[in-house]
């Protein structure tokens, strides 16, 4: 009975020691996982920053070329309008307006016009959410119809 006994205890303690190393590779297994899942998640996360700055950059020179077509343009404008009168100074303002929005997406590009835009809204909160509010009644209607 005692050798019963014995190989009933050894077989525990086996059993034990056999439940102490599976667990113990288990948490080595998801040691490892953890690890490969923060390495993609870098990984992921870089891309994305990447082509976020690929977009922005993009755009900006979008927005740069936009910019010098608008300076042309308001040099056209100002060649082909009327020079005298009334019309001679709307011409002019309009050149002149056309020519500085141009001016400015050419310095500026999208990133500057959005930082502008954010500074704008950040100094004039209320007027900015009654203009958002606007925009959506336009909205609003324009897709009822």
């Amino acid at each position: 009975m005692t050798t019963t006994a014995s190989n009933k205890k050894d077989l525990g303690q086996t059993a034990h020691e056999a439940a102490g190393n599976v667990a113990d590779k288990a948490k080595q297994a998801a040691g490892v996982v953890a690890d490969k899942a923060k390495d993609a998640a870098g990984y992921v996360a870089d891309k994305a920053k990447d082509l976020g700055q690929f977009a922005a950059k993009t755009a900006d020179n979008a927005a740069s070329s936009v910019g010098d077509s608008m300076k042309s343009v308001a040099q056209t404008i100002k060649q082909s309008g009327p020079h005298e009168g009334m019309l001679g100074k709307a011409t002019e303002t309009v050149a002149s307006t056309v020519e500085s929005a141009g001016k400015y997406l050419s310095e500026q590009g999208v990133t500057g016009a959005a930082e502008d835009l954010t500074n704008l809204i950040r100094r004039n909160p209320i007027p900015a959410i009654l203009v958002g509010i606007g925009i959506g009644i336009l909205i609003a209607r324009a897709t009822r119809s």
